[in-house]
């Protein structure tokens, strides 16, 4: 007998596209994307492009464990190849755990915040995420206020990375063309 497994519509699923897409190889490594992107471009460098208290939307706040309320601090980059946009990672974290767990991303400026991410041995990450968002995604809308956007739909994964019992949750939006 088959189960049915009921999912959202528009949930976030934990298998990336099929092989052999284009992306999958990017989609899957649970390495440093940054890492990645300096192995296959020349010209690598990180925009900041903000770093404020907001609130989280309700599927990051689900994923963090946030009340309605509450107010997050997120952090958005885009990692390029000199000009060229490649990713746009955008970044959420509890208030409270910027004095606590995650003070460190209060101290990055312009660096990756995979330095904090792979280099802590007390950091796990939760497994990742896939989905592959258009126009009615929030994260696609905010892409394309800062950036160029051109594709009507992006593939973006997402994970969350556990530290001293508390989480960040990382959602990278791929613009890059393999």
């Amino acid at each position: 007998m088959r189960t049915l497994r009921l999912t959202r519509p528009g949930a976030w699923r934990s298998a990336p596209p099929p092989h052999p897409h284009p992306l999958h190889a990017w989609l899957t490594d649970r390495g440093s994307l940054t890492a990645r992107i300096t192995r296959h471009y020349s010209q690598f460098n990180l925009v900041r492009l903000a770093q404020k208290f907001q609130r989280p939307t309700r599927d990051e706040r689900r994923e963090l464990g946030l009340r309605e309320h509450s107010l997050a601090v997120v952090r958005e980059v885009i990692l390029r190849d000199g000009d060229t946009p490649l990713i746009f990672a955008h970044s959420v974290a509890g208030r409270r755990d910027l004095r606590g767990a995650w003070r460190g991303l209060s101290r990055l400026g312009q660096r990756p915040l995979a330095e904090m991410l792979f280099h802590d041995p007390n950091v796990t990450r939760l497994p990742m995420e896939y989905k592959k968002i258009d126009a009615r995604h929030p994260l696609y809308r905010r892409a394309k206020q800062v950036i160029a956007v051109d594709a009507v739909t992006l593939w973006a994964r997402r994970s969350v990375f556990w530290k001293g019992g508390r989480p960040l949750l990382v959602t990278e939006i791929f613009l890059l063309k393999p």
